[in-house]
Protein backbone atom coordinates (compact mmCIF):
# COMPACT_ATOMS: atom_id res chain seq x y z
CA UNK A 1 0.00 0.00 0.00
CA UNK A 2 1.65 3.02 -1.00
CA UNK A 3 2.19 6.09 1.28
CA UNK A 4 0.28 9.28 0.87
CA UNK A 5 1.79 12.08 -1.14
CA UNK A 6 2.45 14.73 1.65
CA UNK A 7 0.81 17.95 0.53
CA UNK A 8 2.67 21.06 -1.16
CA UNK A 9 3.66 23.38 2.03
CA UNK A 10 1.74 26.45 1.26
CA UNK A 11 3.74 30.10 1.00
CA UNK A 12 4.13 31.83 4.36
CA UNK A 13 0.94 34.37 4.87
CA UNK A 14 1.86 37.06 6.81
CA UNK A 15 -1.10 40.25 8.11
CA UNK A 16 1.75 42.23 7.82
CA UNK A 17 3.73 42.21 4.71
CA UNK A 18 2.76 45.65 3.78
CA UNK A 19 4.69 46.87 6.73
CA UNK A 20 7.48 45.29 5.32
CA UNK A 21 7.28 46.71 2.03
CA UNK A 22 7.41 49.61 4.09
CA UNK A 23 10.40 49.10 5.48
CA UNK A 24 11.49 48.76 2.25
CA UNK A 25 11.21 52.16 1.30
CA UNK A 26 12.55 53.50 4.91
CA UNK A 27 15.51 52.01 4.35
CA UNK A 28 15.83 53.43 0.30
CA UNK A 29 14.78 57.17 1.99
CA UNK A 30 17.61 56.80 4.35
CA UNK A 31 20.36 55.57 1.96
CA UNK A 32 19.00 58.33 -0.47
CA UNK A 33 19.30 60.80 2.22
CA UNK A 34 23.03 59.49 3.11
CA UNK A 35 24.41 59.60 -0.18
CA UNK A 36 22.69 63.15 -1.22
CA UNK A 37 24.42 64.74 2.23
CA UNK A 38 28.13 63.20 2.41
CA UNK A 39 28.64 66.35 0.12
CA UNK A 40 27.58 68.75 2.48
CA UNK A 41 29.34 67.48 5.38
CA UNK A 42 32.69 67.67 3.71
CA UNK A 43 31.96 70.81 2.38
CA UNK A 44 34.29 72.41 4.51
CA UNK A 45 36.89 69.54 3.83
CA UNK A 46 36.40 69.47 0.10
CA UNK A 47 36.22 73.24 0.07
CA UNK A 48 39.94 73.38 1.55
CA UNK A 49 40.99 70.41 -0.17
CA UNK A 50 39.80 72.02 -3.68
CA UNK A 51 40.52 75.85 -2.77
CA UNK A 52 36.49 76.23 -3.55
CA UNK A 53 36.78 79.93 -1.65
CA UNK A 54 34.19 81.13 -4.10
CA UNK A 55 30.50 80.03 -2.07
CA UNK A 56 29.01 79.89 -5.83
CA UNK A 57 31.52 77.24 -6.93
CA UNK A 58 29.39 74.80 -3.97
CA UNK A 59 26.22 76.48 -5.23
CA UNK A 60 26.88 75.65 -8.61
CA UNK A 61 27.60 72.20 -7.98
CA UNK A 62 24.60 72.27 -5.75
CA UNK A 63 22.78 73.58 -8.97
CA UNK A 64 23.83 70.43 -11.04
CA UNK A 65 22.17 68.44 -9.06
CA UNK A 66 18.96 70.16 -8.52
CA UNK A 67 19.32 70.44 -12.31
CA UNK A 68 19.00 66.50 -13.04
CA UNK A 69 16.89 65.85 -10.05
CA UNK A 70 13.88 68.43 -11.91
CA UNK A 71 14.48 66.58 -15.43
CA UNK A 72 14.45 63.00 -13.35
CA UNK A 73 11.49 63.86 -11.44
CA UNK A 74 9.88 64.95 -14.97
CA UNK A 75 10.77 61.65 -16.86
CA UNK A 76 10.32 59.41 -13.35
CA UNK A 77 7.23 59.13 -13.10
CA UNK A 78 5.91 58.36 -16.23
CA UNK A 79 8.88 55.85 -16.42
CA UNK A 80 7.75 53.92 -13.08
CA UNK A 81 4.20 54.25 -14.22
CA UNK A 82 4.88 52.56 -17.74
CA UNK A 83 7.59 50.19 -16.89
CA UNK A 84 6.12 49.40 -13.54
CA UNK A 85 7.66 49.61 -9.98
CA UNK A 86 9.95 46.81 -9.38
CA UNK A 87 11.94 47.86 -12.28
CA UNK A 88 11.85 51.68 -11.81
CA UNK A 89 12.59 51.42 -8.57
CA UNK A 90 15.74 49.30 -9.34
CA UNK A 91 16.80 51.25 -12.00
CA UNK A 92 17.16 53.93 -10.25
CA UNK A 93 18.62 53.45 -7.49
CA UNK A 94 21.18 51.55 -9.60
CA UNK A 95 21.74 54.86 -11.05
CA UNK A 96 22.25 56.58 -8.09
CA UNK A 97 24.13 54.52 -6.11
CA UNK A 98 27.14 54.50 -9.45
CA UNK A 99 27.09 57.99 -9.44
CA UNK A 100 27.61 58.05 -5.40
CA UNK A 101 30.41 55.63 -5.83
CA UNK A 102 31.69 58.00 -8.62
CA UNK A 103 32.14 60.69 -6.62
CA UNK A 104 35.18 59.19 -5.17
CA UNK A 105 36.84 59.61 -8.21
CA UNK A 106 35.36 63.16 -9.52
CA UNK A 107 38.71 64.62 -8.84
CA UNK A 108 40.82 61.66 -10.74
CA UNK A 109 38.80 62.31 -13.75
CA UNK A 110 40.58 64.12 -17.40
CA UNK A 111 40.34 67.52 -16.98
CA UNK A 112 37.39 69.61 -18.41
CA UNK A 113 35.12 72.64 -17.52
CA UNK A 114 31.28 72.76 -17.13
CA UNK A 115 28.98 75.86 -17.13
CA UNK A 116 27.11 76.54 -13.49
CA UNK A 117 24.40 79.44 -13.43
CA UNK A 118 25.33 81.84 -10.93
CA UNK A 119 23.43 85.56 -9.86
CA UNK A 120 25.75 87.99 -10.64
CA UNK A 121 25.00 91.57 -8.66
CA UNK A 122 25.86 93.21 -12.12
CA UNK A 123 24.65 90.72 -14.88
CA UNK A 124 21.47 89.15 -13.33
CA UNK A 125 22.16 85.56 -14.42
CA UNK A 126 25.49 85.02 -15.58
CA UNK A 127 27.52 81.55 -16.03
CA UNK A 128 30.72 80.59 -13.73
CA UNK A 129 32.99 77.98 -14.99
CA UNK A 130 33.44 74.53 -13.79
CA UNK A 131 37.17 73.18 -13.93
CA UNK A 132 39.10 69.80 -12.56
CA UNK A 133 37.65 68.85 -9.48
CA UNK A 134 34.27 71.10 -9.23
CA UNK A 135 33.82 69.93 -12.60
CA UNK A 136 33.77 66.06 -11.99
CA UNK A 137 32.12 66.57 -8.64
CA UNK A 138 29.25 68.58 -10.24
CA UNK A 139 29.24 65.59 -12.89
CA UNK A 140 28.23 63.35 -10.40
CA UNK A 141 25.92 65.04 -8.60
CA UNK A 142 23.81 65.56 -12.33
CA UNK A 143 24.09 61.69 -12.31
CA UNK A 144 23.36 61.36 -8.26
CA UNK A 145 20.16 63.96 -9.06
CA UNK A 146 19.08 61.62 -12.00
CA UNK A 147 18.85 58.38 -10.26
CA UNK A 148 17.45 60.03 -6.69
CA UNK A 149 15.08 61.47 -8.77
CA UNK A 150 13.06 58.11 -9.06
CA UNK A 151 12.69 57.39 -5.40
CA UNK A 152 9.58 59.67 -4.25
CA UNK A 153 7.36 58.81 -6.88
CA UNK A 154 7.95 55.02 -6.96
CA UNK A 155 7.89 55.10 -2.95
CA UNK A 156 4.54 57.11 -3.20
CA UNK A 157 3.27 54.99 -5.75
CA UNK A 158 4.06 52.16 -3.80
CA UNK A 159 2.50 53.51 -0.84
CA UNK A 160 -1.07 54.06 -2.92
CA UNK A 161 -0.68 50.53 -3.86
CA UNK A 162 -0.35 48.68 -0.92
CA UNK A 163 -2.38 50.76 1.72
CA UNK A 164 -5.84 52.17 2.49
CA UNK A 165 -6.15 55.83 1.97
CA UNK A 166 -6.51 55.86 5.65
CA UNK A 167 -3.10 54.46 6.47
CA UNK A 168 -1.17 56.31 3.49
CA UNK A 169 -0.26 59.61 5.50
CA UNK A 170 1.00 57.13 8.29
CA UNK A 171 2.66 54.79 6.19
CA UNK A 172 4.09 58.22 4.15
CA UNK A 173 5.23 59.22 7.68
CA UNK A 174 7.40 55.84 8.10
CA UNK A 175 9.07 56.02 4.95
CA UNK A 176 10.18 59.33 4.67
CA UNK A 177 11.38 59.50 8.51
CA UNK A 178 14.43 57.43 6.51
CA UNK A 179 15.10 60.82 5.02
CA UNK A 180 15.96 61.89 8.85
CA UNK A 181 17.56 58.18 9.52
CA UNK A 182 19.89 59.12 6.34
CA UNK A 183 20.97 62.75 7.38
CA UNK A 184 21.32 61.03 11.46
CA UNK A 185 23.75 58.63 10.09
CA UNK A 186 25.61 60.88 7.96
CA UNK A 187 27.62 62.65 10.07
CA UNK A 188 28.31 60.16 12.47
CA UNK A 189 29.26 57.83 9.51
CA UNK A 190 31.42 60.44 7.39
CA UNK A 191 33.85 62.04 9.57
CA UNK A 192 34.76 58.23 11.15
CA UNK A 193 35.14 57.10 7.59
CA UNK A 194 36.76 60.29 6.82
CA UNK A 195 39.07 60.44 9.77
CA UNK A 196 40.53 56.75 9.31
CA UNK A 197 40.47 56.08 5.20
CA UNK A 198 40.02 59.62 3.84
CA UNK A 199 36.91 61.54 2.24
CA UNK A 200 36.95 58.93 -1.04
CA UNK A 201 36.01 56.01 1.42
CA UNK A 202 33.25 58.12 2.47
CA UNK A 203 31.76 58.29 -0.78
CA UNK A 204 32.84 54.36 -1.91
CA UNK A 205 31.18 53.00 1.76
CA UNK A 206 27.96 55.21 1.67
CA UNK A 207 27.40 54.79 -2.43
CA UNK A 208 27.81 50.66 -2.29
CA UNK A 209 24.67 50.60 0.43
CA UNK A 210 22.68 50.93 -2.61
CA UNK A 211 23.19 47.74 -4.43
CA UNK A 212 22.29 45.72 -1.32
CA UNK A 213 19.35 47.23 -0.91
CA UNK A 214 18.60 46.51 -4.28
CA UNK A 215 19.28 43.24 -3.94
CA UNK A 216 16.40 42.89 -1.66
CA UNK A 217 14.03 44.64 -3.30
CA UNK A 218 14.50 42.50 -6.87
CA UNK A 219 13.55 39.37 -4.67
CA UNK A 220 11.22 40.61 -2.07
CA UNK A 221 8.96 42.87 -3.48
CA UNK A 222 5.73 42.01 -6.31
CA UNK A 223 2.27 43.32 -6.16
CA UNK A 224 -0.21 42.95 -3.61
CA UNK A 225 -2.27 40.73 -5.95
CA UNK A 226 0.99 38.52 -6.95
CA UNK A 227 2.57 38.46 -3.62
CA UNK A 228 3.34 35.17 -1.76
CA UNK A 229 3.68 36.36 1.95
CA UNK A 230 -0.07 38.51 1.43
CA UNK A 231 -2.90 37.11 3.33
CA UNK A 232 -6.52 37.03 2.02
CA UNK A 233 -7.82 38.99 4.95
CA UNK A 234 -4.29 41.83 4.43
CA UNK A 235 -5.10 41.45 0.49
CA UNK A 236 -8.76 42.45 1.80
CA UNK A 237 -7.73 45.74 3.57
CA UNK A 238 -5.17 46.69 1.36
CA UNK A 239 -8.36 47.06 -1.33
CA UNK A 240 -10.77 48.27 1.34
CA UNK A 241 -11.24 51.25 -0.26
CA UNK A 242 -14.07 51.91 -2.76
CA UNK A 243 -13.28 51.15 -6.16
CA UNK A 244 -11.66 53.38 -8.94
CA UNK A 245 -13.55 53.14 -12.10
CA UNK A 246 -11.11 51.57 -14.70
CA UNK A 247 -9.50 54.40 -17.31
CA UNK A 248 -7.02 55.02 -18.94
CA UNK A 249 -3.67 55.62 -17.74
CA UNK A 250 -3.41 59.76 -17.99
CA UNK A 251 -0.38 61.69 -19.36
CA UNK A 252 1.37 64.36 -16.79
CA UNK A 253 0.44 67.06 -19.45
CA UNK A 254 -3.15 66.42 -19.26
CA UNK A 255 -2.11 66.22 -15.46
CA UNK A 256 -1.38 69.95 -15.46
CA UNK A 257 -4.55 71.21 -16.33
CA UNK A 258 -6.10 69.90 -12.95
CA UNK A 259 -5.83 72.86 -10.10
CA UNK A 260 -5.31 69.96 -7.92
CA UNK A 261 -1.69 69.13 -9.47
CA UNK A 262 -0.98 73.18 -9.00
CA UNK A 263 -1.68 72.98 -5.54
CA UNK A 264 1.00 70.10 -4.96
CA UNK A 265 3.43 71.03 -7.17
CA UNK A 266 3.58 75.04 -6.05
CA UNK A 267 3.55 73.44 -2.75
CA UNK A 268 6.85 71.54 -3.04
CA UNK A 269 7.79 74.54 -5.20
CA UNK A 270 8.33 76.72 -1.97
CA UNK A 271 9.21 74.44 0.40
CA UNK A 272 11.01 71.22 -1.12
CA UNK A 273 13.94 73.88 -1.82
CA UNK A 274 14.42 74.98 2.71
CA UNK A 275 14.91 70.87 3.23
CA UNK A 276 17.60 71.66 0.63
CA UNK A 277 18.89 74.62 2.25
CA UNK A 278 19.06 72.26 5.69
CA UNK A 279 20.41 69.57 3.63
CA UNK A 280 23.51 71.70 2.11
CA UNK A 281 24.02 74.03 4.04
CA UNK A 282 23.31 73.75 7.96
CA UNK A 283 27.31 72.35 8.23
CA UNK A 284 28.51 75.25 6.35
CA UNK A 285 25.92 77.54 9.39
CA UNK A 286 27.65 75.85 11.96
CA UNK A 287 30.93 75.77 10.83
CA UNK A 288 30.84 79.82 9.93
CA UNK A 289 28.31 80.72 13.17
CA UNK A 290 30.01 78.43 15.94
CA UNK A 291 33.53 76.98 14.42
CA UNK A 292 31.85 73.44 14.14
CA UNK A 293 34.41 71.23 12.26
CA UNK A 294 34.35 67.33 10.88
CA UNK A 295 35.80 66.68 14.41
CA UNK A 296 32.57 68.24 16.22
CA UNK A 297 29.96 68.83 14.36
CA UNK A 298 28.39 65.12 14.47
CA UNK A 299 26.83 65.78 17.90
CA UNK A 300 24.84 68.89 16.62
CA UNK A 301 23.32 67.44 13.28
CA UNK A 302 22.42 64.36 15.27
CA UNK A 303 20.34 66.36 17.55
CA UNK A 304 18.59 68.28 14.38
CA UNK A 305 17.81 65.00 12.38
CA UNK A 306 16.14 63.27 15.47
CA UNK A 307 14.11 66.60 15.55
CA UNK A 308 13.29 65.74 11.99
CA UNK A 309 12.57 62.09 12.45
CA UNK A 310 9.78 62.65 15.05
CA UNK A 311 8.77 65.56 12.93
CA UNK A 312 8.06 62.98 9.91
CA UNK A 313 6.20 60.07 11.78
CA UNK A 314 4.59 62.98 13.49
CA UNK A 315 3.14 65.10 10.95
CA UNK A 316 1.44 61.87 9.61
CA UNK A 317 -0.01 60.89 12.97
CA UNK A 318 -2.01 63.75 13.43
CA UNK A 319 -3.74 63.96 10.57
CA UNK A 320 -3.95 59.92 10.19
CA UNK A 321 -5.51 60.52 13.92
CA UNK A 322 -7.73 63.12 13.05
CA UNK A 323 -8.95 61.11 10.00
CA UNK A 324 -9.89 58.18 12.45
CA UNK A 325 -11.84 60.56 14.46
CA UNK A 326 -13.81 61.46 12.23
CA UNK A 327 -12.04 64.92 10.34
CA UNK A 328 -13.06 65.09 6.66
CA UNK A 329 -9.10 65.09 4.43
CA UNK A 330 -9.37 68.46 3.48
CA UNK A 331 -9.64 69.21 7.26
CA UNK A 332 -6.73 66.95 8.76
CA UNK A 333 -4.23 67.43 6.10
CA UNK A 334 -4.39 71.42 6.33
CA UNK A 335 -4.69 71.22 10.19
CA UNK A 336 -1.70 69.30 10.07
CA UNK A 337 0.05 71.37 7.87
CA UNK A 338 -0.99 74.61 9.39
CA UNK A 339 0.68 73.38 12.71
CA UNK A 340 3.87 72.56 10.87
CA UNK A 341 4.21 75.96 8.51
CA UNK A 342 4.07 77.50 12.55
CA UNK A 343 6.47 75.66 13.47
CA UNK A 344 8.89 76.57 11.02
CA UNK A 345 8.65 80.72 12.17
CA UNK A 346 11.30 80.74 14.87
CA UNK A 347 13.94 79.55 12.67
CA UNK A 348 14.29 83.20 12.36
CA UNK A 349 16.35 83.77 15.57
CA UNK A 350 18.75 81.25 14.44
CA UNK A 351 21.25 83.45 13.00
CA UNK A 352 21.20 85.31 16.34
CA UNK A 353 21.64 83.05 19.13
CA UNK A 354 24.64 83.28 20.82
CA UNK A 355 24.24 79.78 22.74
CA UNK A 356 25.35 77.09 20.10
CA UNK A 357 22.23 74.84 21.39
CA UNK A 358 19.74 77.30 21.16
CA UNK A 359 20.12 77.84 17.66
CA UNK A 360 20.62 73.62 17.05
CA UNK A 361 17.16 73.61 18.72
CA UNK A 362 15.76 76.36 16.35
CA UNK A 363 17.06 74.56 13.18
CA UNK A 364 15.75 71.07 14.78
CA UNK A 365 12.40 72.48 15.49
CA UNK A 366 12.13 73.71 12.06
CA UNK A 367 13.48 70.61 10.31
CA UNK A 368 10.63 68.86 12.22
CA UNK A 369 8.42 70.63 10.99
CA UNK A 370 8.98 70.26 7.52
CA UNK A 371 9.40 66.64 7.69
CA UNK A 372 5.98 66.56 9.13
CA UNK A 373 4.19 68.74 6.10
CA UNK A 374 5.82 66.72 3.94
CA UNK A 375 4.07 63.64 4.76
CA UNK A 376 1.28 65.31 4.37
CA UNK A 377 1.85 67.49 1.08
CA UNK A 378 2.64 64.08 -0.39
CA UNK A 379 -0.24 62.45 0.75
CA UNK A 380 -2.32 65.41 -1.46
CA UNK A 381 -1.27 63.21 -4.26
CA UNK A 382 -3.30 60.04 -3.47
CA UNK A 383 -5.84 62.10 -1.63
CA UNK A 384 -6.37 64.25 -5.13
CA UNK A 385 -5.56 61.17 -8.12
CA UNK A 386 -6.61 57.79 -8.79
CA UNK A 387 -3.99 55.44 -8.30
CA UNK A 388 -2.47 55.43 -11.82
CA UNK A 389 -1.69 58.86 -11.97
CA UNK A 390 0.05 59.40 -8.66
CA UNK A 391 3.03 58.53 -9.90
CA UNK A 392 3.05 61.50 -12.79
CA UNK A 393 1.87 63.69 -10.21
CA UNK A 394 4.45 63.51 -7.65
CA UNK A 395 6.92 63.62 -10.50
CA UNK A 396 5.43 67.16 -11.45
CA UNK A 397 5.44 68.14 -7.79
CA UNK A 398 9.13 66.69 -7.30
CA UNK A 399 10.48 68.45 -10.51
CA UNK A 400 8.87 71.89 -9.48
CA UNK A 401 10.44 71.42 -6.16
CA UNK A 402 13.96 70.39 -7.21
CA UNK A 403 13.75 74.09 -9.94
CA UNK A 404 12.78 75.81 -6.67
CA UNK A 405 16.11 74.52 -5.25
CA UNK A 406 17.33 75.43 -8.01
CA UNK A 407 16.76 79.20 -7.65
CA UNK A 408 17.23 78.90 -3.87
CA UNK A 409 20.59 77.18 -4.75
CA UNK A 410 22.07 80.70 -6.71
CA UNK A 411 20.33 82.94 -4.14
CA UNK A 412 22.17 81.00 -1.74
CA UNK A 413 25.53 81.14 -3.25
CA UNK A 414 25.10 84.89 -3.61
CA UNK A 415 23.66 85.83 -0.44
CA UNK A 416 26.57 84.22 1.37
CA UNK A 417 28.67 85.24 -1.02
CA UNK A 418 27.86 88.98 -0.37
CA UNK A 419 26.96 88.84 2.99
CA UNK A 420 28.55 85.95 5.11
CA UNK A 421 25.41 85.28 6.75
CA UNK A 422 22.15 83.37 7.08
CA UNK A 423 19.60 85.83 8.15
CA UNK A 424 18.10 86.59 4.73
CA UNK A 425 17.72 82.97 4.35
CA UNK A 426 16.02 81.79 7.34
CA UNK A 427 13.63 84.80 6.96
CA UNK A 428 12.72 82.79 3.39
CA UNK A 429 12.32 79.28 4.90
CA UNK A 430 10.41 81.09 8.05
CA UNK A 431 7.61 82.45 5.95
CA UNK A 432 7.30 79.53 2.91
CA UNK A 433 5.12 77.11 4.59
CA UNK A 434 2.04 79.63 5.73
CA UNK A 435 2.41 81.41 2.07
CA UNK A 436 2.46 77.45 0.26
CA UNK A 437 -0.36 76.46 2.63
CA UNK A 438 -2.48 79.52 1.55
CA UNK A 439 -1.54 78.50 -2.18
CA UNK A 440 -2.72 74.76 -1.79
CA UNK A 441 -6.19 76.21 -0.31
CA UNK A 442 -6.58 78.75 -2.73
CA UNK A 443 -5.98 76.45 -5.64
CA UNK A 444 -8.10 73.03 -3.37
CA UNK A 445 -10.20 74.60 -0.98
CA UNK A 446 -11.36 71.02 -0.61
CA UNK A 447 -9.47 68.94 -1.93
CA UNK A 448 -11.76 67.42 -4.25
CA UNK A 449 -10.71 64.60 -6.27
CA UNK A 450 -9.78 65.26 -9.79
CA UNK A 451 -12.11 64.42 -12.53
CA UNK A 452 -9.24 62.78 -14.54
Amino acid sequence: MSSPVPAPTPPFRSAHARWVICALLLFAATINYVDRQVIGILKPTLSEEFGWGDERIYAGIVFSFQLAYAIGMLLAGPIIDRIGLRMGFAIAIFIWSVAAVGHAFAHKLPDFTLPALIIDPKLGLAFLTLSGAAAGFALMRFLLGLGEAGNFPAAIKTVAEWFPKRERALATGIFNSGTNVGALLSPLLVPWITSHWGWEWAFIFTGAAGFLWLVWWWWYYRAPDQHRSVSTAELAHIHSDAPEAAQTKVGWLRLLGFRQTWAFAIGKFLTDPIWWLYLFWIPDFLHRNYGLDLKTIGLPLVVIYLFADVGSVGGGWISSRLLKKGWTPNGARKLAMLICALCVVPIIFATRAANLWVSVLLVGIAAAAHQGWSANIFTLTSDMFPKRAVGSVVGIGGMSGAVGGMVLALVVGEVLQRTGSYRILWFMAASAYLVALLVIHVLAPKLAPAKV
